[in-house]
């Protein structure tokens, strides 16, 4: 609109005083986005804990040779046993592979953690920036958008809280990932390996996740019925996300538990 004049004074003043309040609505709650918006996309910092993941490793690598040891002498002592020569050849494959993963585990760790800010960089852009700013479109309309303003604020926070905590589980996860991969091929801890890759890759993959159902929000905020309530949109958007990311980063952690008391059951009963 153009500056305000006699001409238009009338229409001017409060398109102005419109804005003037959004301004003061959407000041407090645009840091709070940024950092969270950024929490999503970003891409985490692994290096602070490359050290711990060189004495991991370095641990792990003491078990090389016992493996390579006891396979060979299976293999040697297998005879004409066909499916016990066929089991310690299959042995010996896993431990060469274990072997490669591990030594490589930090570069696909953070091979894995650059495709997931990518992914989620990229399904961002399909948002306009302004489906998440309040907005009004009536003086009737102020009184609610404060209140929803300050739980939109609180959801939000909620949802920066989540995000941290996501962040420092994948960025301590380069040094459980050896781990993880030496678990998986290491048959009496299989388990637990493949619940602690799958943990490990839901965390670095879960703000993809939740970006895709923030564009499915922002695609219904346009239908026509849900025109006046964009901001009960933008909270019930960042709620489900929150939900969403709450429930499968504890599903792994929860799962795990389980097995692990199922196990010990187990062997109490035996």
């Amino acid at each position: 609109m153009a500056d305000c004049g006699l001409v238009n004074l009338g229409a001017c003043l409060p398109q102005k005083f419109f804005e003037f309040v959004l301004n003061i609505l959407n000041a407090p709650i645009k840091p709070f986005l940024n950092l969270t918006l950024k929490l999503f996309t970003e891409p985490i910092n692994t290096s602070l804990f490359s050290t711990f993941w060189i004495i991991i490793v370095y641990v792990l690598s003491m078990f090389y040779a016992l493996l390579l040891v006891g396979t060979g002498f299976s293999l040697m002592l297998s005879g004409d046993n066909a499916t016990k020569r066929e089991n310690s050849k299959q042995w010996l494959r896993n431990i060469v592979i274990m072997i490669v993963l591990i030594q490589a585990s930090f570069f696909i760790y953070n091979l894995a953690i650059d495709l997931s800010s990518t992914m989620t960089t990229a399904t961002l852009t399909l948002l306009d920036s302004d489906f998440f700013m309040i907005s009004i479109e009536d003086i009737n309309d102020l009184g609610l958008a404060i209140i929803f303003g300050i739980v939109y604020l609180l959801t939000l926070l909620i949802s920066m809280i989540i995000l941290v905590i996501r962040y420092a589980f994948v960025a301590v996860g380069v040094v459980l990932f050896p781990l993880a991969i030496f678990f998986y091929f290491f048959q009496p801890l299989k388990q637990y390996g493949s619940l602690l890759i799958n943990f490990l890759g839901i965390n670095i993959f879960v703000p993809v996740l939740g970006i895709i159902l923030l564009v499915g929000f922002s695609t219904l905020s346009n239908l026509s019925v849900f025109s006046d309530m964009k901001i009960i949109i933008l909270i019930a958007a960042f709620n489900l996300v929150n939900i969403s990311m709450l429930f499968l980063m504890s599903f792994s952690i929860v799962k795990a538990g389980m097995s692990a008391y199922s196990q010990i059951k187990n062997l109490g009963v035996k």
